[in-house]
């Protein structure tokens, strides 16, 4: 191999003493490596193993043991009854934060291990014993040193135990483990040494129950993948048990060590047990149908049968032990909640401050970022005085945490929310891109039933929009796609009713009319404003055009406020919750009670499921629940995730991929000479353009592992781990809609890629889309208010005296409280943060062991190489000053699918899966 670069590693050696010699190499073709060893190369057998923490442009090549290094007893023969020495390496994750209950178990297991107690691994062999008509098997061995090393402080500490093997036991396949310890220790990686084969990983990522808590033993397969009927002899029943002890059965309480999967309704949300107007309605079923959820199991409310009783914070509410957040994860979080706690604590311990208090003026508003929380609320010293001294001292060292920082969409202009082409430029490029369609006809159409609804026809004429476009007949602009809309009259006039009736909520269901200009922006032209019709003669719509002097300005803003709230509610409850985090739920629990860790397509999609369980169940527990932040901060109010539910009945999964919603929603076109094979009629559409370049990523990469793995696409159909994994996903977890036409068969490769490309696109580039710019753009309140208190007056109204007075004072008068925007602005604060141990896309752990495949982990390589080219496309786009909606003066760069992110509100990063 001329040219080849060496570097010599001896760290690692040092630590691997069965390896004689250890370089590192440049890659070489792919078709001369082998999945578990190398063909002979200048006279020595290799074997090659990437190590991406080093480089991702070399692997480690080692030389193979000799006999001598194996410590054969007597000979080394074919014979049965020699033996082998090999050694694991077993790394172990420490907690670094231990309760006095937890240290107290630590020093006890320290003690018990002296005297026995272990933790005990055996080996199983990928062959089959003819002796024991089962898995060949090893001797026990236990850990070495437990109760030394375990009071290490370091975040990993790694471990030894020693085999006996014959020397025909073949390759290991399976490790079983027992921890006979009081505590749970998470087991990251077992690297086994000494095999002519060379090193063996298993990367397990798990927490190993106590024997306490879970009598039966744990297994782990090592990182080579097998299609179902490819398993090896001696795998096969342990994996098809494996899967067995993760499947529930819909019975039984669980508890948070353990590790069963199972479906549920979302019977949970609600407390009728507390209070009578805390009961929700159960949501999946037939009588409203809906995604179906993590079970638990918990006992029934004493009010309801059919209700779960509710876990509230700060107990924690069960996932499956390993889908629990990390320690540098639950350490970020708990740190935002304790500034959303801190943001609404103030206010609760002050008697004299009503709910309804209003800001004063911008500079008020302002004020939340340059001076903090408690001049807002106007607590004087001798109120301070009042407050527990704790408080004090939390206000005196928290550095912040009380006052927020400085929302990224003022950062650069203040008055950028009041501007027309802000307000438009968002629905391209802010917090939800995922509602604006181009018209394909005018006047818009209602689908409402008009028996029930009353009459349902647009109030838009032509003569509302003809003088802004630029000269064009409607029919024209439609001709040549320039005329879009958001439209949210039929999911919010169902609703419309009861949401008025709710104190201090007042809505519309509208619809905003948009003209694409000449240099490639939008700019409103038209927003009709809808309610109920109260009579036969009521005046029901309303149509606002943009200002032509003074007055009209406060009502044109008052009516884009109450466009953004209609927009804020669907973005939270439709494109982010319920497209992402409860749609993929299903796909998730069927992934684990299905498909084998050693399934190349669980190994796949293994960092796009990371702590996607556990954020949803905090959901349900203090977000979307009765009287949660959702509820308390948002339009629809305690009827949210009954829109929520209602918007499920459109929803498709056929739909879910962005080239299909794009070309759903009128915004592209099918054209092969594209590179992408769309082309976008709306060019500067920051949201479609980056994300193209990240679908089509993510594709290549999935229809390389595909063909990797599955040579034929009959592979795919005769594979019954993939077929019931799909089968479960859809007739269980989405039981509700699982008899649609419009799911996709999954038949053949093209199918499994579309199907799996998918999953990833929802997990990681559009919930990032959807979440991360959220406090960026809606933490100053006035660009994206997420409720309104007062209808728009007009001359017959009480109001409309003191509007016409004072139009600002009414305009601030109906944004949401200075309380409510506080206990808003801090849970999306926390919501739109990055935390310490992110994986972003093209990321992984341990990248040089998550599969004995070199192949795959050198596409893996070139994937995320790609990652990194598409974040430097998308930089010199945020360059280009003719792409407007994305470069200028005042204009914030669309930052939210660079795939990287340092931790923070950074309003850019593509984490793997959906982790908050």
């Amino acid at each position: 191999m001329a040219g080849v670069k060496e570097i010599m590693v001896t760290s690692i050696i040092e630590k691997s003493p069965f390896i004689s010699s250890m370089r590192l190499i440049q890659p070489f073709h792919h078709k001369r490596r082998c999945p578990v060893s190398m063909k002979p190369f200048r006279g020595k057998r290799l074997s090659a193993t990437p190590v991406a923490a080093i480089s991702e442009d070399y692997y480690l090549i080692q030389k193979q043991p000799e006999p001598s290094d194996l410590n054969y007893n007597n000979n080394h023969g074919d014979s049965g009854d020699a033996k082998v020495r090999v050694r694991a390496v077993v790394t172990v994750k420490n907690k670094i934060k231990e309760d006095l209950k937890e240290t107290l178990a630590k020093q006890f297991d320290n003690l018990s291990d002296q005297i026995g107690r272990n933790v005990v691994l055996q080996l199983v062999s990928t062959d089959i014993d003819p002796r024991a008509r089962g898995p060949r098997k090893s001797g026990e061995a236990v850990l070495k040193d437990w109760s030394k090393k375990s009071k290490l402080k370091a975040e990993r500490v790694n471990y030894l135990a020693e085999f006996v093997v014959d020397s025909d036991f073949g390759l290991p396949g399976a490790i079983i483990v027992a921890n006979n310890h009081l505590r749970e220790f998470f087991l990251e990686t077992i690297t086994i040494e000494g095999f002519a084969c060379g090193p063996v990983h298993f990367p397990c990522n798990s927490w190993v129950q106590s024997y306490k808590d879970l009598q039966a033993k744990r297994i782990f397969f090592h990182n080579k993948p097998y299609l179902p009927d490819e398993t090896p002899a001696g795998l096969r029943e342990l994996r098809e048990n494996e899967l067995k002890e993760l499947r529930g059965n819909g019975q039984g309480e669980r508890k948070m060590s353990d590790r069963i999967y199972d479906y549920g309704l979302y019977n949970d949300l609600g407390n009728p047990d507390k209070a009578s107007e805390l009961a929700r309605s159960i949501l999946g079923g037939d009588k409203i149908p809906y995604p179906r959820r993590c079970r638990t199991g918990r006992p029934p409310m004493e009010t309801d049968m059919n209700y779960e009783s509710r876990v509230e914070k700060p107990l924690p509410i069960y996932v499956p032990r390993d889908e629990q957040f990390e320690e540098s994860k639950e350490g970020t979080f708990s740190l935002g909640r304790l500034k959303a706690v801190l943001h609404n604590l103030l206010p609760s311990l002050t008697t004299n401050i009503s709910s309804k208090h209003d800001f004063t003026g911008f500079k008020h508003l302002d004020s939340l970022f340059s001076e903090g929380l408690l001049l807002n609320l106007g607590l004087h010293d001798e109120l301070l005085k009042k407050l527990p001294q704790v408080v004090h001292k939390i206000q005196a060292t928290s550095q912040g945490l009380l006052k927020f920082d400085t929302p990224v969409i003022i950062s650069k202009d203040k008055l950028a929310w009041m501007r027309d082409d802000e307000f438009a430029r968002q629905f391209l490029a802010g917090v939800n891109p995922a509602s604006i369609q181009r018209m394909q006809s005018f006047p818009p159409v209602s689908k409402l039933d008009p028996k029930t609804y009353g009459p349902v026809e647009s109030a838009l004429k032509e003569e509302h929009i003809i003088g802004y476009l630029d000269g064009m007949s409607v029919q024209e602009a439609l001709d040549e796609n320039r005329l879009y809309i958001v439209d949210y009259h039929d999911i919010y006039l169902q609703f419309l009713e009861r949401l008025n009736a709710l104190d201090g909520r007042k809505s519309y269901a509208t619809r905003t009319v948009f003209f694409l200009t000449s240099v490639g922006t939008l700019k409103p032209i038209a927003i009709e404003l809808s309610l109920p019709p109260s009579g036969p003669d009521s005046k029901s719509k309303r149509v606002v055009s943009p200002p032509v002097d003074a007055t009209s300005n406060w009502i044109w803003q008052l009516a884009k406020a109450h466009v953004c709230t209609n927009d804020a509610g669907i973005h939270q409850l439709y494109h982010h919750w319920l497209r992402t985090h409860a749609s993929l739920e299903p796909f998730i629990l069927a992934t684990h009670t299905q498909l084998s860790v050693m399934h190349p397509i669980y190994k796949l999609m293994e960092p796009h499921m990371r702590y996607t369980l556990h954020i949803n169940a905090i959901a349900r527990q203090s977000l979307i629940n009765s009287d949660g932040v959702i509820e308390a901060c948002f339009t629809p109010g305690r009827y949210s995730m009954l829109i929520s539910a209602a918007a499920y009945k459109d929803w498709r999964f056929d739909l879910e991929g962005l080239p299909s919603d794009l070309i759903q929603r009128g915004i592209a076109v099918p054209d092969s000479t594209q590179p992408h094979g769309l082309r976008l009629l709306l060019k500067d559409y920051p949201y479609a353009a980056d994300g193209l370049l990240i679908w089509e990523a993510i594709e290549n990469w999935v229809r390389d592992y595909v063909n990797h793995y599955y040579e034929d696409s009959s592979l795919v159909s005769e594979d019954r781990e993939l077929q019931a994994w799909y089968y479960e996903a859809v007739h269980v977890g989405h039981a509700d809609v699982s008899d649609a036409d419009w799911w996709p068969e999954l038949n053949t490769k093209d199918d499994l890629v579309k199907i799996v490309t998918t999953l990833i696109w929802l997990a990681s580039a559009q919930h990032a889309a959807l979440n991360f710019g959220q406090y960026p753009y809606g933490g100053y309140i006035a660009n994206r208010p997420v409720l309104m208190r007062h209808l728009i007056p007009d001359e017959n109204d009480p109001g409309f005296a003191s509007f016409m007075s004072d139009p600002q004072k009414f305009y601030l008068s109906a944004l949401p409280s200075v309380l409510q925007t506080s206990k808003f602005i801090a849970v999306i604060d926390n919501l739109s943060t990055h935390s310490l141990d992110e994986e972003y896309l093209g990321e992984r752990s341990q990248p040089s062991t998550w599969t004995g495949d070199p192949e795959i982990v050198e596409r893996f390589f070139e994937f995320s190489s790609e990652m990194r080219r598409i974040e430097k496309e998308i930089d010199q786009r945020n360059s280009d000053p003719n792409l407007r909606n994305r470069c200028g003066a005042g204009v914030i760069p669309y930052e939210l699918m660079a795939p990287s992110s340092k931790p923070g509100v950074t309003c850019r990063g593509v984490p793997n899966s959906i982790t908050i």
